[in-house]
């Protein structure tokens, strides 16, 4: 499996602005073919341990089943209108893009 983990720093982080970005990505994101897991929210209050990054407002995370899915959904054409209808507001977006495997419970 593939993890692809979104953090968008936004321009204008009002609550309504994210929760705007929030609604958008379960718009256009969270029904393509080999998603196995996804979820978005804004960044959790209060963990401000020295290690905690704060420097973003909307997390993004899709666990995709193989890479195909994952090269798939970065070509469909929801993917384009998400970033269309909503990039002007992102004074930065940084990508983590990982294998992951295993589990709770798993080997």
């Amino acid at each position: 499996m593939l993890s692809h983990d979104v953090f968008f720093t936004l321009t204008d982080s009002s609550p309504s602005a994210a929760q705007a970005l929030i609604s958008s990505c379960h718009s256009y994101l969270r029904d393509h073919p080999g998603v196995v897991f996804f979820s978005v929210g804004e960044r959790a209050k209060g963990l401000e341990r020295g290690v905690n990054d704060k420097n973003f407002h909307v997390a993004l995370h899709v666990v995709f089943s193989d890479r195909d899915s994952h090269d798939a959904y970065q070509d469909a054409p929801e993917h384009h209108a998400f970033i269309q209808e909503n990039s002007s507001n992102w004074a930065s977006v940084r990508v983590f893009d990982s294998s992951v495997g295993g589990g709770v419970g798993r080997a």
